[in-house]
């Protein structure tokens, strides 16, 4: 039977974690950044400016373009960037894109981590 560990270490397995510092270099550009946490989450903390905000229980739905849900940013060829609390989550949601198609995508990890390079935020 698996384990979180073992879920978790799959994804790291799969999408490339970059340091927030290069992240916030890509940040303005064509790249998408994407919040993968609750709203409850990103209102005590704020995220990343002009983040896309995708909880990773809905992520799927947004992702896919047959759906009802669908969110037109989520491009195949998309060079997406994912953040959450710590890392975790980023990770999981971004194997889950890799495993719909989605080729370009990174793990940026926590929301601390890209404020405390100087990324800008929004509330």
């Amino acid at each position: 039977m698996k384990t979180a560990k073992d879920y978790l270490d799959e994804a790291n397995a799969q999408v490339t974690r970059i340091p927030a510092k290069e992240a916030i270099g890509k940040h303005g550009g064509d790249a998408l950044f994407v919040d993968v946490r609750d709203s409850g989450a990103i209102a005590k903390t704020g995220t990343i400016k002009d983040a896309l905000r995708a909880p990773r229980g809905f992520i799927e739905f947004m992702a896919d373009e047959n759906s009802q849900f669908h969110e037109p940013k989520f491009r195949k060829d998309a060079d997406i960037h994912l953040v959450c609390g710590a890392g975790g989550q980023a990770a999981l949601a971004g194997k889950t894109l890799k495993e719909m198609g989605f080729e370009k995508v990174t793990n940026i990890g926590g929301i601390g981590d890209w404020k405390e390079a100087g990324g800008p935020m929004e509330d």
